[in-house]
């Protein structure tokens, strides 16, 4: 199970739509928002202890999904592969001459297309 709330909400961008509605609202008025288990559960007309099963059960089934199709880690993965292409073409650049130039921003722009397809 994801420890920090970045992990859970990168987890979240990925599978928050195959929670259930209560589950998405849940995980969103608490890490999004930045509401407290007790104010989500006023506003619910709930306990808080509803709340944080609700919660719970959300993270729960992300990281189960997380631990089936490795999606997350595949995209960070891949994410880390890209800015290291990026590093190691900073550095080509300048061992290149300037005629060269031409062709590494064109390579820079394919990995921006990269970028974006992530």
């Amino acid at each position: 199970m994801p420890d920090s709330a970045l992990e859970k909400s990168l987890l979240y961008d990925f599978y928050g739509e195959l929670l259930s509605e209560k589950q998405r609202d849940a995980f969103d008025l608490y890490y999004n928002d930045d509401l407290s288990l007790a104010e989500i559960a006023a506003e619910w007309g709930t306990s808080r202890q509803n709340v944080h099963d609700a919660l719970k059960k959300a993270e729960s089934a992300m990281a189960e999904l997380e631990a089936k199709t490795g999606l997350v880690r595949r995209y960070e993965a891949m994410a880390g592969a890209i800015e290291e292409l990026d590093r190691k073409l900073t550095e080509l650049k300048s061992a290149l001459p300037e005629s060269a130039y031409g062709a590494i921003e064109d390579i820079r722009a394919d990995i921006e297309r990269l970028r974006d397809g992530i």
